[in-house]
């Protein structure tokens, strides 16, 4: 996936003048997961260069730039290093394009790693999508395969308005063959990975992974077909493509790293549950993070979601046989 991001963000750089990007670390070094390796030797200094140590800076610079028609991508080392640049995103990036009743656009990108599953420590491993999501003015998306990787991000480059671009980093290494150009579905719409009649698992960016390995044991252990959809934009939310899932099969788990109390689950729950209440066997359950602090390296494998645990959530659902 890490090569197939840098390949999007080189291949848009070639595209359009307009185009450019910055953040710490990302030139000569080409970023600590080297998304932007080689583009600053390729572009030169004036399309990609580094920054100072001022996430809020790097934010409220590229407002300034995409506000007089350039279109900056700037990264965020790391998920919780952008909680400096919170205040530029909500008060400024989300709401530019209203507070001008439409005459300023901000076509500009904000690329985070985020989630855990390398051994980081805290303000290295956050899952922050939530902030995001309940910012209205931000499109917030999230790809768990290479190709998406590829054909989403160079999607919100070319979009109108800002996209928060939430990059799994336990992902950065998964391979996969990927003809390039790649195109794949419009980065608003979600996907159904898997089909089933059984249950749906819904997730997405790191755990689309986690739910297809799950959906497979479940029907290697309990012969239960699994459906997994893979969200793939958060907001907006593709209700349309999950409903049609769930109204299905009855049953739904939704599965994220981030700590379930207040989390983007609820308000996948939420859409089911209002939209298809009568369809459901059993309550939409979440499977996420505990209600603590990002736990220390040792262990995150107990705090994130694995198989195991969305197994249980799947037995936990009314099932026939408990009746």
């Amino acid at each position: 996936m890490a090569q197939a991001l840098n390949a999007a963000l080189r291949d848009s750089l070639r595209a359009d003048p307009d185009v450019l990007v910055f953040g710490e670390d990302v030139g000569a070094l080409g970023g600590v997961f080297r998304i932007t390796d080689g583009l600053a030797a390729e572009f030169g200094e004036q399309r990609c260069f580094d920054s100072p140590l001022a996430e809020a800076g790097i934010v409220g610079t590229a407002v300034g730039m995409a506000m007089y028609g350039l279109r900056p991508v700037v990264e965020m080392q790391f998920d919780a290093f952008a909680y400096p640049a919170f205040e530029q995103i909500t008060s400024h990036v989300a709401k530019l394009r209203n507070r001008t009743r439409g005459k300023i656009e901000l076509p500009m990108v904000i690329r985070i790693p985020y989630g855990g599953g390398i051994g980081g420590v805290e303000h290295h491993s956050d899952s922050s999508e939530a902030y995001y999501t309940h910012t209205p003015g931000l499109t917030v998306v999230s790809p768990a395969t290479p190709a998406d990787g590829y054909s989403m991000l160079q999607e919100a480059i070319t979009a109108s308005d800002p996209v928060v671009f939430l990059e799994p980093k336990r992902r950065y290494w998964t391979k996969a063959e990927v003809e390039l150009p790649a195109v794949t579905e419009p980065m608003r719409r979600a996907v159904v990975r898997r089909a089933g009649t059984d249950v749906t698992l819904l997730a997405y960016g790191p755990m689309v992974t986690t739910a297809m390995e799950a959906a497979e044991a479940a029907r290697a252990e309990e012969g239960r077909e699994v459906e997994v959809v893979d969200l793939r934009s958060l907001s907006p939310l593709d209700a349309d493509t999950v409903c049609a899932s769930v109204r299905k099969t009855g049953r739904a788990v939704v599965v994220h790293e981030a700590p379930v109390f207040g989390g983007y689950g609820a308000e996948v729950a939420a859409t089911i549950s209002q939209r298809c209440f009568h369809y459901l066997e059993a309550p939409v359950a979440r499977v996420g993070g505990f209600d603590i602090p990002y736990p220390s390296p040792k262990l995150e494998e107990h705090h994130l979601p694995h198989t195991g645990r969305v197994l249980d959530a799947i037995a936990d659902l009314q099932w026939e046989e408990d009746r």
